[in-house]
């Protein structure tokens, strides 16, 4: 197997030996790059994970969350992000780009993690150390894991063997800074516990290598040994390592975590193995330097530092005395298969174990901040379902979760358990649910009397609470991920629907629909037109119709929330409490204690009390914001005391964020759209004027969506004395480009015309203002005339024929005729000679002027051409001028099956 190293990248440590990966050799040609660190580093590998990943395009996602959930249950949260993100991308470059398989193998170690991904199509190139290659762009759909490696990774590397390439890279954990640690409510001091003796807690500094620093005087005490006889010697010297159940941490990798508690055993100078109870903080001082304190005290005291024995009580055994699996014991077998039932049956197991009145769990965040309601008994649990609670900080915090608690009487220590406020419930026993040292979840039995738990209890609940904590957490893990591919399907479909749209009512009613009822119960979407206006009620949806138009009325009666563009999702007390408001009036209305001389019940406290129960829950805010404008906010709310879960505010920020970008682009098209079709249409004539005696009519036709003006053009004006100019003309090209120079032709006719000039100098000034356009000057065709009606019925008309295709006349006896002779075109040479010719059109005659965008219709090899235009006009005799026109732009829309390509332009006029 070779090794490519990437230019700024390192070799990859060395490894245990592992069937999966054949033994490393060398360099080929044997020379080693001067800038990679050959220093030894530690290859102690406690942890490995590894998957496969087929080539599909929702295996990326797959990656992303085993990566996740590998690494949080490792206690690696830090990295948590970084990995995934250099994973999402490597997988991506092998599933997709490759083609192939993706194997990913996470090894953790006591300085990290290493992450290993690799395909099976090692004639990939990737260039080796010194060579002279890119590795891509990073606006590029593919290419950006390797440049992400470098920019992110601690090391990373490429290894080849003849069947895969692997791409690696490590994550080094980052140094933690020294923080303070809440553990705990505070207690009047007859409620806190009593102790036989002095508590002893031996106090153990650590440093860098594992060596002991530091040993107090409890120290002594408890193991026998002064400071001298043991400063500078390895902890593991001492230490008697059981390790924790159910984990495989060691005492070297539980001495360089950030936080550990867990039992072992001191070796004491007596020989004899002293087991005790340790909480371990790792610090740094002022210089950097990093050491861990260890707090240790009999294993029998443990309750002083965190948790009480977690030895079942001898009534949790079976009473058959044969081997039973403790949680099957307490849940029952079989075990529901879904979140919900599991954590339902829990607390319905828990309640009945202590014989308490209710009981409830809560399940942490990712962050471990705040506990969020999932299931309960005896208590509205449909009231607190998703309802949170900080942990250890802030206003109504939740005691110290991370260890377990008794309160024999609520009244003395209110808000202490902030979940059975105004319950009835006075005692309350709440223990933690933890794995691998990490606080998942905490689990709680109340009643409604005082002083009905003690530590006892305590005991035997914690010992459930760890019998079902790994249970719980492998189902919450199942469940994020079906969350987290829900999600990802979800937004897809929704930018899908986002994207294909630029209409802003449709984006606005698809903002709506896709969060009702999937994210919310409601929705409303208010906009913001410009920074100096205030928010506007858009659009608001309700999953039962009937409700839209209260809520919306009630919206319409209370201020706007903020325009904060801060991200994530801030809570909205407003329209709970207008509706509470307005449902009291009712209900005081109703019940004639309003003050007023009637005491009929009101007929509108009905929908009242429904709007107020469709929006009395809790109703949250997040900013649209689109190229660092606030432009709008997406409100979401739930009916009476319903609450949203994290997981589904943050699929709503993620929703946001699509919406706002779509909103804003449809917004802009509007405005553009609007732009352009007020500049086109100042670009057409604003009417056809009435001309006694003559039918006009015209048919006007841009090539192009959203074009209303193009090449062609077309204008019909009065000039002077009963004589009226008419003209039509065809610029070269087509779109805005072309009908700049529409704009210039078209009203310097009408200004030349009105100065009394002839048809032939009108066209030679023309003619000379295009060409001083330089290069924007583009070729023009023009047929323009002067029509005088006659005092016999008949119409006399001076026509000029500059380039275009020649005016067709005819007859009341079907024959039809060119009406002018061609001369040059304008835009091109600087001296015209051009002439006039006097056309009388008798009673009943049409004069058609069409553009080459007729003549020129194709299908195939086919084409209308002059002639087949005359044979349709031979077909009008008789109809008027509307239905002259309208008959030749049918005849060409049916000679071809494809839209037009070319503008056309069609002017008829009829002596009547």
């Amino acid at each position: 197997m070779t090794t490519g190293l990437i230019p700024g990248g390192q070799p990859p440590d060395p490894r245990p030996s592992d069937p999966r990966a054949p033994e490393q050799r060398g360099d080929p040609t044997g020379q080693e790059a001067p800038h990679v660190d050959n220093r030894p580093r530690s290859s102690v590998i406690t942890a490995r994970a590894a998957a496969s990943f087929e080539p599909v395009g929702r295996s990326v996602a797959t990656a992303r969350a085993f990566v996740r959930d590998t690494l949080q249950g490792w206690g690696f949260a830090d990295i948590v992000d970084d990995a995934v993100v250099l994973t999402s991308e490597l997988v991506t470059n092998a599933v997709v780009h490759a083609g192939t398989h993706a194997d990913v193998l996470c090894l953790r170690s006591e300085d990290g993690v290493r992450i290993e991904v690799g395909d099976r199509y090692p004639e990939r190139e990737i260039p080796l150390q010194g060579s002279p290659a890119t590795m891509g762009s990073p606006d590029r759909e593919g290419g950006r894991g390797l440049q992400l490696c470098a920019a992110i990774a601690t090391r990373w590397g490429v290894e080849y063997t003849p069947t895969h390439k692997q791409v690696w890279f490590q994550l080094d954990l980052p140094d933690r800074p020294v923080g303070t640690r809440a553990a705990g409510p505070s207690l009047p001091p007859d409620l806190l516990p009593l102790a036989d003796s002095r508590v002893r807690v031996a106090v153990v500094q650590i440093d860098r290598s594992g060596a002991i620093s530091s040993w107090n005087e409890d120290a002594e005490e408890l193991f026998g040994y002064t400071a001298d006889q043991v400063t500078g010697k390895p902890l593991t010297d001492l230490a008697a390592w059981p390790h924790t159940p159910g984990t495989g941490t060691g005492i070297a990798e539980a001495l360089q975590l950030s936080r550990w508690e867990g039992s072992y055993g001191i070796r004491g100078a007596t020989g004899r193995v002293t087991p005790v109870y340790a909480s371990h903080l790792r610090v740094r001082d002022t210089d950097g330097e990093p050491s861990t304190v260890c707090l240790l005290v009999r294993d029998h005291e443990r309750a002083v530092l965190q948790t009480p024995s977690r030895h079942p009580a001898s009534d949790t055994s079976p009473s058959d005395g044969q081997n039973a699996d403790p949680f099957e014991v307490f849940i029952g077998s079989p075990a529901p298969d879904d979140l919900d039932g599991l954590l339902q049956r829990t607390v319905e197991r828990a309640r009945d174990m202590l014989d308490g009145d209710s009981a409830f769990l809560l399940l942490a965040t990712d962050d471990e901040t705040e506990l969020e309601v999932r299931a309960s008994t005896g208590l509205p649990s449909a009231r607190q379902r998703f309802a949170r609670v900080p942990v250890e900080a802030g206003p109504g915090r939740y005691g110290s979760a991370r260890m377990p608690a008794v309160h024999e009487d609520l009244l003395a220590v209110p808000g202490a358990v902030p979940l059975l406020n105004n319950t009835g419930m006075r005692s309350v026993v709440t223990v933690p649910l933890k794995v691998e040292g990490r606080l998942t979840g905490s689990l709680g039995v109340a009643a409604e009397g005082p002083g009905r738990y003690s530590n006892e209890e305590a005991l035997r609940l914690q010992f459930a609470a760890d019998r079902i904590a790994l249970a719980v957490e492998s189902a919450r893990l199942g469940e994020l991920e079906r969350l987290r591919r829900g999600s990802l399907s979800f937004l897809v479909e929704a930018s899908d629907l986002l994207a294909g749209t630029l209409d802003r009512d449709q984006t606005l009613a698809l903002m709506a629909q896709m969060t009702v009822p999937t994210l919310a119960t409601w929705c409303a979407v208010y906009t913001i037109a410009d920074q100096a206006s205030e928010p506007y009620l858009s659009y608001v949806l309700h999953e039962d119709e009937e409700l839209i138009d209260g809520i919306k009325s009630l919206l319409s009666k209370i201020s706007p929330p903020d325009p904060v563009p801060t991200p994530g999702a801030r809570i909205w007390a407003a329209p709970a409490a207008a509706a509470h408001d307005s449902a009291l009036r009712s209900s005081m209305r109703s019940l004639g204690l309003s003050g007023s001389r009637t005491h009929q019940v009101s007929s509108g406290i009905g929908p009242t009390l429904a709007t107020a129960a469709a929006v009395g829950g809790e109703t949250v805010v997040l900013p649209l914001v689109a190229r660092n404008r606030v432009i709008g906010m997406l409100t979401l709310g739930k009916p009476t005391d319903e609450h949203f879960r994290q997981e589904i505010l943050e699929l709503a920020e993620d929703l946001s964020r699509r919406a706002a970008l779509a909103l804003d682009n449809a917004r802009l098209y509007s405005e553009r759209t609007a732009i352009s079709q007020s500049l086109q249409r100042s670009l057409l004539p604003p009417g056809l004027p009435d001309i006694d005696g003559v039918e006009v009519d015209v048919i006007y036709r841009a090539a192009g969506e959203g074009n209303e003006v193009g090449g062609d053009f077309y204008d019909v004006f009065p000039i002077s004395d009963g004589a009226y100019g008419f003209a039509i003309g065809d610029v070269c090209g087509t779109g805005p480009h072309a009908a700049a120079v529409t704009g210039l032709a078209r009203h310097a006719l009408r200004l030349l015309a009105r100065e009394g000039l002839s048809g032939p100098a009108v066209l030679e000034r023309l003619n000379s203002a295009i060409l001083d356009e330089g290069d924007r000057s583009r070729f023009l065709t023009l047929l323009y005339g002067e029509m005088r009606p006659q005092a016999d019925g008949s119409a006399e008309l001076k026509v000029v024929c500059a380039g275009h295709p020649l005016p067709l006349r005819l007859r009341q006896d079907g024959t039809v005729e060119p009406a002018a002779e061609p001369q040059p075109l304008l835009g091109v040479m600087d001296d015209l000679e051009l002439y006039e010719q006097t056309v009388i059109l008798d009673p009943g005659d049409v004069l058609l002027c069409v553009t080459d965008g007729v003549t020129e219709r194709r299908e195939g090899t086919r084409m209308l051409g002059d002639d087949g235009l005359a044979d349709v006009l031979t077909t009008c005799t008789g109809l008027t001028a509307g239905a002259v026109a309208a008959r030749i732009m049918r005849a060409v829309e049916r000679f071809a099956s494809d839209a037009p390509s070319d503008d056309m332009a069609i002017l008829a006029m009829r002596v009547a």
